[in-house]
């Protein structure tokens, strides 16, 4: 089909008459004059970026930078605020709004155009003063009381992303958004972008917060834990990266607050920097990204490295592995020491309430709570589910996000997460024990569990749907050497499930095999869970699994 070039063309160019940064300006009125001339893949690539819009879901927006309505920008990004703040007023909640942003490429710059332009359409706008982790923001929404909350961000993503994360107020308790207000936002949004942003009114007479808000964070999040019963001097010593993130500096105060020895840094990966230069893909879960802390700990002879990804919203968690080096600790590991921590405390002081976890996270969190007596929830992927499970103690999910108290936080935070593995890991020292002792009495108290994951990577999307039917159509009866006792679908919800394109198998001795599609990227996901009388035994399994697993994805 032959593309229409003068369209593409007007198209452009009313987006250009619309972009108020001279960055994006620059580069999209030389791909206009280009394609002007007819040059086919100028006329191919400039047709490619104005082909549809971003899609605002319950993870708001995120994607590379760059111009054009599928990529974070002013213009997209001001759409979006215009957009949410027009569902605040239509929808009668609260009409104000607290906007956070992390230290990456243009987050300040788009955190002033939000607060610009939903000042001008009248919302109470409280501005963070500075770049700041996400669970501050997700503090402040509850702390100020405000109708929602904005965070600019794009977590763990590649270097040239940004995003949009947004929080509601009021009877959502400060959690992420979920349907339909996704798509009520969403609709918003699409409203505004009919028109032009050049139309919008801006204020600039909104609110900066003070010093005081992230004092009440440090202050509330420091209390979580009781004070150490070590010296500082006696405390393990621990290695901190920021994975050149904005999470350090919230951290310090709050281990200081807390009573707990200040880390050792990783000065390369220290000070945030938009441009993460030491790491492919600032994510902790990424081969390599903990290199630099493993080896500071290496060098400094560290008890525990931990590592928050850019926003501080994950924690990774290292330790010796008996040879000279580290292991790090898989998402679901460090789940499991938390949830029992929280699982004991609750049976100390006499009061119930539920663990949680997502669907693909291990079901070891489940025997906890059943020993401890408390309620067990399984919820859909992403912390928007997991903080909105009624009566929680404590969530996580196993790619790295952990709800140590939801009074203080409805979001994963990895500043709290790693002030209560401080805090665990000096009781432990204070008994002779460590996090790797720790780990053995959790494997003789509750089994032996082990999880491993298998992902396959798509050229062509349409490929994903085969395989999800291929696996309906034709299901499995044995994997790994395990019969398949059981294949749940819910594509048309089960167990309290809404509609979700996730096939699970329940195995014999209690395996696990769990298919989705990512959320994120072109990618079919497997996570296997197992358990058994060893570590080596349930390790065998996964492998096992993962090998029958594998041909059946591909």
């Amino acid at each position: 089909m032959k593309l229409d070039v003068d369209g593409v063309v007007a198209a452009a160019r009313d987006w250009l008459a619309q972009d108020p940064d001279p960055v994006t300006r620059s580069s999209l009125d030389a791909a206009i004059d280009q394609a002007a001339t007819g040059d086919g893949p100028a006329v191919q690539d400039l047709a490619a970026r104005f082909a549809g819009r971003l899609a605002f879901g319950t993870a708001g927006l995120r994607a590379e930078l760059g111009y054009g309505p599928l990529r974070m920008n002013r213009v997209v990004v001001t759409q979006a605020a215009a957009g949410l703040a027009r569902f605040l007023i239509d929808t009668g909640r609260r009409q104000s709004v607290v906007i956070g942003y992390d230290g990456r490429v243009n987050s300040d710059v788009f955190a002033r155009d939000s607060a610009e332009v939903m000042r001008g359409l009248g919302l109470e706008v409280t501005l963070l003063p500075s770049a700041l982790p996400t669970p501050v923001l997700a503090f402040a929404v509850r702390h100020l009381d405000v109708g929602a909350g904005v965070m600019v961000t794009a977590s763990h993503n590649p270097p040239r992303d940004n995003g949009y994360k947004v929080y509601l107020g009021e009877d959502d308790e400060g959690s992420q958004i979920v349907p339909p207000v996704d798509a009520d936002i969403a609709a918003a949004i699409d409203a505004v972008a009919a028109g032009s942003i050049a139309d919008l009114h801006r204020a600039t007479d909104y609110t900066v917060a003070t010093s005081e808000l992230l004092d009440a964070y440090v202050s509330a999040t420091a209390a979580t834990v009781a004070a150490p019963g070590l010296a500082p001097d006696a405390q393990p010593k621990v290695v901190y990266t920021a994975m050149h993130g904005v999470g350090w500096e919230t951290a310090r105060a709050v281990f200081e607050a807390a009573g707990f020895a200040e880390p050792v840094t990783v000065p390369e990966q220290i000070e945030p920097d938009g441009a993460f230069p030491t790491v492919s893909f600032p994510n902790p879960e990424e081969p390599g990204a903990m290199d630099l802390s493993i080896a500071r700990g290496v060098a400094v002879g560290a008890d525990l490295v931990i590592a928050n990804d850019p926003d501080a919203d994950r924690l990774a968690l290292a330790i010796p592995d008996g040879s000279g080096s580290f292991r790090r600790l898989s998402g679901n590991e460090v789940g499991w020491l938390l949830g029992w921590r929280a699982a004991a405390q609750a049976s100390a002081a006499g009061v119930g309430g539920t663990l949680a976890a997502s669907i693909v996270s291990s079901p070891a969190l489940a025997r906890v709570a059943a020993r401890h007596g408390l309620e067990y929830r399984d919820t859909l992927t992403g912390f928007k589910w997991v903080s909105r499970v009624p009566g929680l103690l404590f969530g996580y999910e196993e790619a790295l996000g952990y709800l140590v108290d939801p009074d203080v936080v409805r979001d994963k935070d990895g500043i709290s997460a790693a002030l209560s593995l401080l805090s665990l890991a000096s009781e432990l020292a204070a008994s002779g024990s460590s996090i790797a002792g720790q780990l053995d009495a959790f494997a003789a108290e509750f089994g032996a569990f082990a999880s491993g994951q298998v992902a396959t990577r798509v050229d062509d999307l349409a490929r994903i749907g085969q395989v999800m039917a291929s696996l309906r159509s034709t299901p499995p009866t044995t994997l790994g050497g395990l019969t398949v006792l059981s294949v749940t679908d819910y594509a048309d919800g089960v167990e309290g499930f809404p509609p979700s394109d996730i096939l699970r198998y329940d195995l014999t001795g209690d395996a696990r095999v769990i298919v989705r599609p990512s959320g994120t990227e072109p990618k079919v996901k497997v996570y296997i869970d197992t358990v058994a009388a060893t570590p080596a035994e349930a390790q065998a399994l996964v492998d096992a699994l993962a090998a029958d697993v594998r041909p059946l994805v591909s």
